[in-house]
């Protein structure tokens, strides 16, 4: 089926020139400073670029991080500090905040957050590519293993780069852990979606779906109980996403839990799974509006009109009553006043993300050309610091809208 996926916005960031004037003294510590400056206006282009895929997106990101690294590590592999690392002031916005940046002067913020906007666009790329029309199994096994690189991103600077700013991470923004967590698990729940959709038509055991989508729906409360301490002016959208998620796949989760009742004979047990599967379907309608409504970072789009949302009502409607007729005729059981517990534990099909590693530092990087960097001949002034209030113009985006869906399912 195709997917329908929430999206914050990019970071935005203010251009960055590398004029070293001065210090870049040699021509080859001027051609990187040259290279820099291209290859970073080149990979935020293609940021919003509809036409860029992974492919593209992979050299591109390469090529300005394996410069950028000369800013940061040791050319002989130690540990102490690059002499250049700190040469540059660096501007990002929030993908929740809006537009006034923040800024750092240190080669190690711009690494994180032009590697956020990378993350940012594997999930993006993913969800473009999932609310096609019609999807094959490349592209849907493009989307999964877009969201799992997307995840491992977070998770890398998360664990390796995040740690080492000079500055302390600011509350309730991109690189604080509630917000970078929160990152992490929604594309792992997402790229369970594929999954799910998958084992669903290949037609697997309902046992094996109904864990998935219990396993789902919990990785999206995991998400839900990770914002819920940020500010909701910020948040609101995205949580009524986070929980219209949770209660669509618990639908799902006792849908399908339903079916494999039914199937042991335990027809009364098999009528309350579908009640409780009919009651957190109406849960989720009622937050699809919600989330419509609700103002705040994110994309525009009416979830319940969906084919993916419409089509689990129909599904458990019909399931519903096959049990009910059923009991009518055969069972005569009575149907249990509580919904039954689901301990379920999913075997196969979990996600976890794809270790991201960044490329070799450029070999354009050598002790002579770093010698060519003269940091005695910087100016005095320091004029690069920002000003409180200055705004960062927001990334052209591409105007994605959910498409009208052709029923085909995601393979």
């Amino acid at each position: 089926m195709t997917h329908w996926f929430h999206r914050n916005p990019l970071k935005a960031t203010a251009p960055v020139s590398f004029n070293f004037y001065g210090v870049a003294s040699t021509p080859a510590a001027s051609k990187i400073c040259s290279d820099l400056r291209t290859s970073r206006a080149r990979l935020l282009e293609l940021f919003t670029d509809p036409t860029c895929n992974s492919e593209m997106m992979k050299n591109a990101s390469d090529v300005y991080f394996s410069l950028l690294l000369g800013f940061i590590n040791s050319l002989d592999g130690g540990t102490q500090d690059n002499k250049l690392r700190y040469i540059q002031n660096f501007k990002w916005t929030d993908t929740l905040q809006g537009n006034v940046p923040s800024a750092q002067q240190d080669a190690v913020f711009e690494l994180i957050s032009m590697g956020f906007n990378l993350g940012l666009w594997y999930s993006k790329y993913a969800s473009r590519l999932a609310g096609k029309e019609d999807v094959t199994e490349n592209e849907a096994k493009e989307v999964h293993k877009s969201l799992k690189i997307a995840a491992g991103i977070f998770s890398h600077l998360k664990e390796s780069h995040i740690p080492k700013l000079i500055s302390p991470v600011e509350k309730g923004r991109d690189l604080e852990s509630r917000v970078i967590d929160a990152y992490i698990i929604q594309c792992q729940a997402e790229a369970q979606e594929v999954t799910i959709a998958r084992a669903i038509e290949m037609k697997h055991n309902p046992g094996l779906i109904a864990a998935l989508a219990y396993e789902t729906a919990n990785f999206y409360q995991r998400v839900d109980h990770t914002l819920i301490s940020l500010d909701p002016v910020y948040v609101a959208k995205w949580r009524s996403y986070t929980q219209l998620k949770m209660c669509f796949y618990m639908a799902y989760a006792f849908c399908y839990h339903g079916q494999t009742l039914l199937s042991s004979d335990k027809c009364g047990e098999a009528i309350r799974s579908l009640q409780e599967s009919e009651k957190f379907y109406g849960k989720a309608e009622a937050l699809c509006k919600e989330y419509g409504q609700t103002k705040g970072p994110g994309t525009t789009a009416k979830p319940s009109g969906h084919l993916f949302f419409r089509k689990l009502g129909t599904q458990v409607k019909n399931t519903l009553e096959k049990c009910q007729r059923e009991n009518g005729f055969i069972y005569f059981q009575k149907v249990p006043p509580e919904a039954p517990e689901l301990e379920l534990k999913a075997n196969y099909g979990l996600v976890q993300p794809v270790p991201f590693e960044l490329p070799a530092m450029s070999p354009q990087w050598t002790p002579e050309t770093q010698a060519g960097f003269d940091l005695t001949k910087r100016p005095k002034d320091d004029s690069a610091k920002p000003k409180k209030e200055e705004e960062v113009k927001p990334m052209k985006e591409p105007d994605i809208k959910p498409q009208k869906d052709s029923g085909c399912q995601i393979s």
